[in-house]
């Protein structure tokens, strides 16, 4: 009987890795929205004509999509045809193909991706109608003086009668946008646009983006400090480490008003919540993990300190040059050497692949292709592998499916996708609503527990350590726990 249940179980386990190789390889070859296109074509009105611009599309390997009539004319039908594609490459496959169609002629290609962010993605408006002159004297001059004469006596009222309650700076220097790098001002505006948009959409908070066109940090922390009497939190994006931990550091020591680097605690606070999850799906002590990770940027370190201050005491920190240590030489900054002497308590030195093994769980915050899978072949019994960084993680998810137990990216094409997005509208909500002079690890550890228990133990499976970042129950629980955390630690107002 117990060699029977052995070979079942084999049986079972390779049936197993075969669907998640399967799935990784078609997961690969999906087309994406964010490469989708609308075709607009002039077609020649005879039977037939669109089934060969669906072949068409369909042998490219292209997704298509809606279909509309735009007008009919004289013999001819003008419609635009919207296609998801893999990328930039395949769009332009499937536009040759289409020209190729004897009775076609392609009158416009609109990159949809593109089109959404034309004239930007949001706007100012007001809650209140100014109708006449009675509307006017009410909102502007001269009610408005008696307003400001308030607030002058009683500066907190600000919170009552502005916007400051409700509004949160977004502020960057674009010196490091999410896998693009230092872009500048300039080019990081529809990131911090696109975060306005999260913190309105799925918190209701007013978020204004604002690029400045400077890397000094004191120039930086000057214009932040100028800026704060007109918001209730300042979230700092995408600014480059090492300057940006001392921004942040200066920033909280001089306001009374959160502030949080979204691009460290965001992203350790969700990496946590995953990891309490996977700690719960496996029924293991998460202080007793093997810790190792890639990236000793800002997500990095931040995560690194986060899990450290947590709990897990065995935790090895990577960068290019092989694994962080007390005494190491090359390229050690203050906030490399200072976590130095907090972690690795066994001491390990040499490469990545040397501190994997044996290790239960991989972070990368790094970049593409840093880990083999030899190297995870080498780590403790069913490895966990966080792959995170975007675009193109540590480790191609089609090669870790088939080894690890579980495997999450920061990806939106694969399971388990640790986005950001499911902790800074809430935190922010939690902390606004109790109008918080500052933020604490008690809060970042609230939020992390609020977004792990979203998902219940009896729904909890190695393709659901997370929830979605669609889960509309995420800001509220969040918000309702940060808030908590923050009434208790003496940080509401």
């Amino acid at each position: 009987m117990e060699s029977f249940l052995s070979l079942e179980t084999g049986q079972n386990m390779r049936q197993t890795q075969g669907r998640i190789k399967e799935r990784a390889q078609a997961m690969a070859v999906i087309p994406s929205p964010s490469y989708s296109i609308t075709l607009r074509l002039e077609i020649d009105n005879r039977v037939g004509m669109f089934a060969e611009i669906a072949t068409a599309i369909g042998k490219c390997g292209g997704d298509l999509g809606s279909i509309d009539i735009v007008r009919v004319e004289r013999g001819k039908i003008i419609r635009d045809v919207t296609v998801n594609a893999r990328d930039e490459t395949h769009e332009k496959s499937i536009v040759r193909a289409i020209h190729r169609i004897q009775g076609i002629k392609l009158r416009r290609v609109m990159d949809r991706t593109f089109t959404s962010h034309e004239g930007g993605k949001i706007e100012v408006r007001s809650k209140v109608p100014v109708r006449d002159q009675n509307d006017l004297s009410k909102v502007y001059t001269p009610g408005v003086a008696r307003i400001c004469r308030d607030i002058k006596g009683n500066r907190e009222h600000a919170y009552r009668y502005t916007i400051k309650g409700n509004a949160v700076a977004v502020v960057t220097d674009g010196t490091a946008v999410l896998g693009l790098g230092n872009v500048g001002p300039y080019a990081s505006m529809p990131v911090m646009e696109g975060k306005a948009m999260i913190f309105r959409e799925f918190a209701g908070i007013n978020a204004f983006p604002l690029a400045l066109a400077t890397t000094d940090t004191d120039e930086i922390i000057r214009t932040i400090r100028h800026i704060a009497p007109a918001f209730g939190g300042i979230n700092l994006e995408d600014i480059a480490a090492p300057r940006c931990f001392e921004i942040e550091a200066r920033l909280r020591a001089s306001l009374d008003i959160p502030v949080i680097h979204d691009d460290q605690h965001g992203t350790a606070v969700v990496v946590l919540a995953a990891l309490i999850n996977v700690s719960r799906l496996l029924k293991r002590d998460i202080r007793k993990w093997r810790v190792v990770m890639t990236g000793a940027g800002a997500a990095g370190l931040a995560t690194a300190s986060m899990l450290a201050s947590y709990g897990i005491r065995d935790i090895v920190m990577c960068d290019k040059h092989g694994v962080i240590h007390a005494g190491r030489k090359v390229d050690m900054d203050p906030y490399k050497r200072a976590f130095a002497r907090r972690s690795n308590p066994r001491k390990v030195r040499g490469s990545v692949a040397h501190a994997l093994k044996g290790a239960q769980v991989f972070i990368g915050l790094s970049g593409p292709n840093v880990i083999t899978a030899d190297d995870v072949k080498s780590m403790a019994k069913d490895p966990v592998v966080f792959a995170l960084a975007n675009p193109d993680p540590e480790i191609s998810p089609e090669e870790a499916l088939p080894l690890v137990r579980v495997l999450a990216t920061g990806r939106s094409d694969y399971p388990n996708q640790i986005n950001n997005m499911l902790s800074f509208p809430g935190i922010f909500r939690g902390l606004l609503d109790v109008r918080a002079r500052g933020v604490d690890e008690k809060v970042k550890f609230a939020a992390a527990q609020a977004i792990a228990h979203i998902i219940r133990d009896d729904e909890l499976h190695e393709d659901y350590i997370i929830p979605s970042i669609f889960n509309r129950k995420v800001v509220g629980a969040v918000a309702h726990a940060v808030a908590e955390a923050a009434r208790k630690g003496g940080l509401a107002s």
